[in-house]
């Protein structure tokens, strides 16, 4: 495992329960920071099983400051089959474009609230596991979409207040991700990815396709549980 610098400096780090924001946590936790966790209860289909990863990573880290925030405004806007139960998540491939499982925005809002956060803190980073090059092509989790948001949090709080977003996994790809995942012993067992179900990850959904497909390509067996006959 990296190094683990000592230091008091401080993180905020937007933490879903998957393997990328697990990944930026553990990455940001060798850097010598501690960390503040952030989760975000949107009413996504699979909140109650990301809420869980989210506190069993927050264990294996050893993180005592967590916030958990709730966000039901995302359900009245819907547009999104993670929040209105009337789309179907899509399970026949990978789409091309922006795919119906984009929540408008959801990006921006977060690190809206995380920066708040930060600044209530003291922390002077903010990390977040956002993938540009193999995500499922969401239009906020590009760089130059962060970089804008770096610009208008620098506005946006006390001129003593400097908080950098930091997104180490912007340009790998998926194999990458699960090979860094390794090198910084982030339990990987404990992160959660499918978009549809809460016991055995559905395997066909657009975030389990790009999970397994990264798996494979890394030589390296996933051990969440799949759904027979996947």
């Amino acid at each position: 495992m990296k190094k683990v610098e000592v230091s008091m400096k401080r993180a905020v780090v937007i933490l879903s329960g998957g393997m990328d924001s697990t990944t930026a946590a553990y990455i940001a936790k060798a850097e010598g920071y501690e960390i503040v966790a952030l989760h975000f209860d949107y009413r996504q289909r699979t909140q109650e099983r990301e809420r869980r990863a989210f506190e069993a990573i927050c264990n294996a880290l050893g993180v005592a400051e967590r916030y958990v925030i709730d966000l039901p405004f995302f359900e009245r806007i819907g547009a999104s089959a993670l929040t209105d139960r009337n789309i179907e998540v899509p399970t026949g491939g990978i789409e091309e474009g922006v795919p119906v499982t984009y929540v408008p925005f959801r990006n921006g809002i977060f690190l809206s609230i995380a920066a708040a956060v930060a600044e209530k803190e003291g922390a002077e980073a903010l990390f977040i596991g956002v993938v540009e090059e193999d995500s499922s092509g969401y239009p906020d989790c590009r760089e130059t979409f962060i970089e804008a948001m770096q610009r208008a949090i620098d506005l946006g709080t006390r001129e003593e207040t400097h908080i950098e977003i930091r997104m180490p996994l912007v340009h790998l790809k998926k194999e990458d991700i699960v090979k860094t995942a390794l090198e910084y012993d982030v339990p990987l067992e404990l992160t959660w990815s499918c978009y549809r179900n809460e016991e055995e990850a559905c395997g066909v959904c657009d975030s389990c396709r790009l999970r397994l497909k990264g798996f494979e390509k890394a030589g390296v067996e996933d051990s969440i549980p799949y759904e027979r006959g996947r």
